[in-house]
Protein backbone atom coordinates (compact mmCIF):
# COMPACT_ATOMS: atom_id res chain seq x y z
CA UNK A 1 0.00 0.00 0.00
CA UNK A 2 3.00 2.38 0.72
CA UNK A 3 4.71 1.43 -2.50
CA UNK A 4 1.11 2.68 -4.26
CA UNK A 5 0.75 6.03 -2.74
CA UNK A 6 4.65 6.55 -3.22
CA UNK A 7 4.24 5.87 -6.54
CA UNK A 8 1.14 8.52 -6.53
CA UNK A 9 3.26 10.94 -5.22
CA UNK A 10 6.14 10.65 -7.75
CA UNK A 11 3.50 10.68 -10.56
CA UNK A 12 2.16 14.01 -9.01
CA UNK A 13 5.33 15.91 -8.70
CA UNK A 14 6.35 14.50 -12.38
CA UNK A 15 2.97 15.87 -13.28
CA UNK A 16 3.45 18.93 -12.02
CA UNK A 17 6.78 19.82 -13.85
CA UNK A 18 5.19 20.26 -17.33
CA UNK A 19 1.64 22.34 -15.50
CA UNK A 20 4.14 24.98 -14.14
CA UNK A 21 6.72 24.63 -18.18
CA UNK A 22 3.33 25.21 -19.91
CA UNK A 23 2.06 28.06 -17.13
CA UNK A 24 5.58 29.82 -18.08
CA UNK A 25 5.55 29.69 -21.71
CA UNK A 26 1.47 31.29 -21.49
CA UNK A 27 3.02 33.86 -18.90
CA UNK A 28 1.00 33.30 -16.39
CA UNK A 29 1.77 35.45 -13.02
CA UNK A 30 4.92 34.42 -11.09
CA UNK A 31 3.07 33.65 -7.97
CA UNK A 32 0.12 31.53 -9.84
CA UNK A 33 2.79 29.00 -10.78
CA UNK A 34 2.45 26.67 -7.27
CA UNK A 35 -1.19 26.60 -8.58
CA UNK A 36 -0.79 25.32 -11.96
CA UNK A 37 1.78 22.61 -10.96
CA UNK A 38 -0.69 21.62 -7.80
CA UNK A 39 -3.25 21.59 -10.61
CA UNK A 40 -1.29 19.53 -12.62
CA UNK A 41 -0.69 17.15 -9.84
CA UNK A 42 -4.40 16.98 -8.81
CA UNK A 43 -5.36 16.27 -12.40
CA UNK A 44 -3.29 13.30 -13.04
CA UNK A 45 -3.15 11.85 -9.90
CA UNK A 46 -7.08 11.75 -10.13
CA UNK A 47 -7.01 10.18 -13.45
CA UNK A 48 -4.52 7.61 -12.30
CA UNK A 49 -6.41 7.06 -9.40
CA UNK A 50 -9.33 6.06 -11.20
CA UNK A 51 -7.75 4.38 -13.72
CA UNK A 52 -6.25 2.17 -10.89
CA UNK A 53 -10.26 1.35 -10.10
CA UNK A 54 -10.50 -0.04 -13.65
CA UNK A 55 -12.91 2.95 -15.19
CA UNK A 56 -11.83 3.83 -18.90
CA UNK A 57 -9.12 6.50 -19.64
CA UNK A 58 -12.22 8.28 -21.20
CA UNK A 59 -14.42 8.64 -18.12
CA UNK A 60 -11.41 9.45 -15.85
CA UNK A 61 -9.79 12.15 -18.09
CA UNK A 62 -13.48 13.44 -18.16
CA UNK A 63 -13.66 13.44 -14.51
CA UNK A 64 -10.39 14.75 -13.66
CA UNK A 65 -10.84 17.35 -15.94
CA UNK A 66 -14.22 18.25 -13.86
CA UNK A 67 -12.27 18.51 -10.24
CA UNK A 68 -9.87 20.76 -11.83
CA UNK A 69 -13.07 22.71 -13.06
CA UNK A 70 -14.24 23.03 -10.06
CA UNK A 71 -10.50 23.74 -7.78
CA UNK A 72 -9.76 26.55 -10.52
CA UNK A 73 -13.67 27.66 -10.05
CA UNK A 74 -12.39 28.01 -6.91
CA UNK A 75 -9.33 29.52 -7.05
CA UNK A 76 -10.00 32.24 -9.25
CA UNK A 77 -12.65 33.53 -6.71
CA UNK A 78 -10.63 33.51 -3.87
CA UNK A 79 -7.53 35.23 -5.59
CA UNK A 80 -9.33 37.36 -8.05
CA UNK A 81 -7.35 35.46 -11.31
CA UNK A 82 -9.22 33.99 -14.43
CA UNK A 83 -10.12 30.75 -14.64
CA UNK A 84 -8.12 29.56 -17.64
CA UNK A 85 -4.62 30.97 -15.71
CA UNK A 86 -5.03 27.54 -13.44
CA UNK A 87 -6.86 25.51 -15.89
CA UNK A 88 -4.92 25.25 -19.31
CA UNK A 89 -1.71 24.25 -17.85
CA UNK A 90 -3.65 22.12 -15.55
CA UNK A 91 -4.83 19.80 -18.32
CA UNK A 92 -1.63 19.24 -19.86
CA UNK A 93 -0.34 16.34 -17.99
CA UNK A 94 -4.07 14.92 -19.17
CA UNK A 95 -3.89 15.15 -23.17
CA UNK A 96 -3.46 12.40 -24.92
CA UNK A 97 -0.68 12.62 -26.89
CA UNK A 98 0.04 8.66 -26.84
CA UNK A 99 -3.00 7.95 -28.70
CA UNK A 100 -2.52 11.16 -30.95
CA UNK A 101 1.19 10.12 -31.98
CA UNK A 102 0.20 6.23 -32.63
CA UNK A 103 -2.50 7.36 -35.12
CA UNK A 104 -0.26 9.56 -37.07
CA UNK A 105 2.38 6.97 -36.97
CA UNK A 106 -0.23 4.39 -38.30
CA UNK A 107 -1.82 6.81 -41.59
CA UNK A 108 2.31 7.39 -42.57
CA UNK A 109 2.80 3.44 -41.99
CA UNK A 110 -0.63 3.39 -44.52
CA UNK A 111 0.37 6.05 -46.73
CA UNK A 112 4.47 4.08 -47.19
CA UNK A 113 3.50 0.48 -46.89
CA UNK A 114 -0.46 0.51 -48.15
CA UNK A 115 -3.40 0.63 -46.47
CA UNK A 116 -4.49 -2.90 -44.65
CA UNK A 117 -7.73 -3.33 -42.13
CA UNK A 118 -5.56 -4.08 -39.77
CA UNK A 119 -3.73 -0.67 -39.85
CA UNK A 120 -7.29 0.92 -40.34
CA UNK A 121 -8.38 -0.45 -37.39
CA UNK A 122 -5.91 0.92 -35.03
CA UNK A 123 -6.11 4.42 -37.21
CA UNK A 124 -9.43 3.71 -36.23
CA UNK A 125 -9.49 3.42 -32.82
CA UNK A 126 -6.43 5.79 -31.59
CA UNK A 127 -7.94 8.71 -33.33
CA UNK A 128 -11.31 8.34 -31.90
CA UNK A 129 -9.54 7.77 -28.33
CA UNK A 130 -7.83 11.53 -28.93
CA UNK A 131 -10.81 12.78 -29.55
CA UNK A 132 -13.01 11.48 -27.27
CA UNK A 133 -10.30 12.63 -24.57
CA UNK A 134 -9.95 16.02 -25.64
CA UNK A 135 -13.81 16.15 -25.76
CA UNK A 136 -14.13 15.32 -22.44
CA UNK A 137 -11.10 17.78 -21.16
CA UNK A 138 -13.04 20.42 -22.92
CA UNK A 139 -16.43 19.48 -21.16
CA UNK A 140 -14.97 18.51 -18.16
CA UNK A 141 -13.18 22.18 -17.91
CA UNK A 142 -16.68 23.94 -18.90
CA UNK A 143 -19.48 22.03 -16.84
CA UNK A 144 -18.08 23.90 -13.59
CA UNK A 145 -18.32 26.93 -14.50
CA UNK A 146 -21.52 26.26 -16.60
CA UNK A 147 -23.28 25.29 -13.67
CA UNK A 148 -22.17 28.16 -11.35
CA UNK A 149 -23.41 30.79 -13.46
CA UNK A 150 -26.61 28.96 -14.14
CA UNK A 151 -27.16 28.29 -10.46
CA UNK A 152 -25.87 31.78 -9.23
CA UNK A 153 -28.05 34.01 -11.45
CA UNK A 154 -31.51 34.17 -11.95
CA UNK A 155 -32.99 32.68 -14.74
CA UNK A 156 -34.23 36.13 -16.37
Amino acid sequence: MSELILQYIINAIFAAIPAIGFGMVFNVPKHTLIYCGIGGAITYTTRYVLLDLNISIELATFIASTVIGIVALYWSRKYLIPRPVYTIASIIPLLPGTYAFTAMINLIDMNAHGVTPELISIFIENSLKSIIILGGIGFGLALPSLYYIRYNRPII
